[in-house]
């Protein structure tokens, strides 16, 4: 190296030495990057010092020459050349490394894979949870059914991710493609065996053994996911205009009628473009409402139910919280009677005035307020009830009563549970505003909320908020295979 060095005394014109912006940004090191990474970095350095006639843009015909004599003589491009460097391999692996690089559309993939799999890390610790509780087996098997929805999504997301590799990137990266195959399998054949346990009603401990060793499992599935990105660089620099950021999975608990629901929310930050002067960064968050669903008709009986001795008598028998994109519907069926008192001669008598059994839907429609807060609009659906009942639901004072009530508990819920400020790294906050709310269902009967928003900041606090949300995001995955954070409020 020193003695091309001596050798390149002669200045270089700036205008014959220009490096590709994409080729310059795969030498930036990452705080986070591997052994391998480093040394792919240095790689890619000295290949560039060895040969830069064959990366460099040049002027001149045929025997061009950047600075020396002409081809064949002693300057950069002869055939004399000091280096000390054998060309010849550190291009071959120059061009190997960057022949396993992801594009654009690969990178997008790879976020969307990644945050499946810390989504499944979160439905396996609650699926744990459950089963600790050794009192309620049908919630526990309705929670392996949704961990089984969970990381079902997350190993077709991983197969689809792999088998979209070009061939080059299926030669270059074929080790570290076999061990997360296998780490896959391995997650498939755990899964299944704890279905077993679950449908089998077997101990709570043997099903909790199961559960943990899957919980390993999908911890070397993340990092064999982690390695991968790696390999195919997909890390963005702080200068990047399409960086997309974790939000890792924050669990938060909440008490309604002497019971928990826990509410999860995770999410992506990705940067945007500068507008007005400000720099841009698209927020979407989903928050899981499947604890919710599970406990709804608990949260209905603690809004709804009531037992006026001179009035209203209200049992709600059932209830259900069922996904209608880009709305959600609660489907109560109750018991519903009015009495009214009176006195006659002297005594107290009591008469009843309306007795029955009804159904009625309520949709809610998220949406935000001025002030940037949660609230939903509500109306009727479809009321199954007759005679007087039937026409109070639809059209009277109950109906709206009932709406009202049922709307106010699960938003309250979800404002107890889900905050869209409280989800994002600290430093964020104070620039970060909610825009849009919407259900989306999973496809299973699974609830979540997708909140958008947006981040914008000025060139000035750009640096600080981009370290913040790359920390929080380097630790997305680590975080996902422990425990989620679990706030009671």
């Amino acid at each position: 190296m020193d003695a091309w060095l001596r050798d390149a005394s002669t200045p270089l014109e700036t205008t014959e030495f220009q490096v590709d912006a994409r080729l310059s940004e795969r030498l930036v090191m990452f705080p986070r990057a591997s052994a391998g990474s480093r040394a792919k970095t240095m790689v890619l350095g000295a290949a560039l010092l060895a040969c830069p006639c064959g990366l460099f843009a040049q002027h001149g015909g045929g025997g061009g020459h950047i600075g020396g004599t002409a081809a064949g003589g002693s300057g950069l491009s002869g055939g004399n050349r000091a280096t000390g460097i054998e060309t010849k391999d550190d291009l071959r692996t120059f061009h190997e490394i960057m022949a396993v690089q992801a594009t654009r559309e690969q990178k997008a993939a790879y976020a969307v894979m990644v945050k499946s799999t810390a989504a499944a890390g979160a439905e396996l610790q609650s699926l744990e949870e459950q089963l600790g509780r050794e009192k309620n087996a049908s919630a526990g098997a309705g929670r392996d059914k949704t961990f089984d929805d969970a990381i079902e999504t997350a190993r077709t997301l991983n197969k689809k991710f792999l088998g979209g590799f070009s061939e080059e990137q299926k030669s270059g990266l074929k080790e570290i493609t076999k061990r997360l195959i296998k780490t896959d399998a391995e997650l498939g054949q755990l899964a299944s065996g704890l279905d077993q346990e679950v449908e089998a009603n077997a101990a709570s401990s043997q099903m909790i053994s199961w559960a943990q060793n899957l919980g390993r499992a999908l911890a070397s599935f993340q990092h064999a996911q982690v390695d991968l990105g790696e390999e195919m660089s997909i890390t963005a620099s702080d200068n990047s205009q399409e960086s997309t950021f974790n939000i890792p999975a924050v669990k938060n608990a909440v008490s309604v009628a002497h019971q928990k629901i826990a509410i999860t929310t995770s999410g992506v930050v990705s940067k945007g473009q500068v507008q007005d002067g400000e720099n841009t960064f698209a927020v979407r968050l989903s928050t899981d409402m499947s604890d919710l669903q599970l406990m709804i008709a608990d949260v209905m009986r603690a809004a709804l139910n009531r037992t006026d001795r001179c009035g209203e008598r209200i049992e709600v028998r059932t209830a259900a919280l069922t996904p209608q994109a880009p709305a959600g519907t609660v489907h109560a069926q109750l018991h519903y009677e009015r009495w009214r008192c009176g006195t006659m001669f002297g005594r107290e008598s009591m008469d009843e005035l309306v007795e029955g059994n009804g159904t009625i839907e309520v949709k809610l429609m998220p949406a935000v307020a001025e002030d940037g807060t949660l609230r939903f609009a509500a109306q009727i659906g479809r009321v199954d009830a007759d005679g007087l009942l039937g026409e109070s639901l639809r059209s009277g004072a109950l109906g709206e009563m009932l709406r009202d009530e049922i709307t106010e508990s699960v938003l309250s819920v979800l404002r107890q549970g889900e905050d869209f400020k409280a989800a994002l790294p600290a430093g964020t906050r104070r620039y970060a505003t909610l825009q849009r709310a919407q259900f989306e269902g999973t496809g299973s009967g699974r609830l979540n909320m997708l909140l958008d928003g947006e981040i914008r900041v000025s060139n000035e606090n750009l640096a600080a908020l981009t370290s913040e949300l790359k920390e929080q995001s380097s630790r997305s995955l680590e975080r996902s295979s422990a425990r989620p954070e679990l706030m009671s409020r």
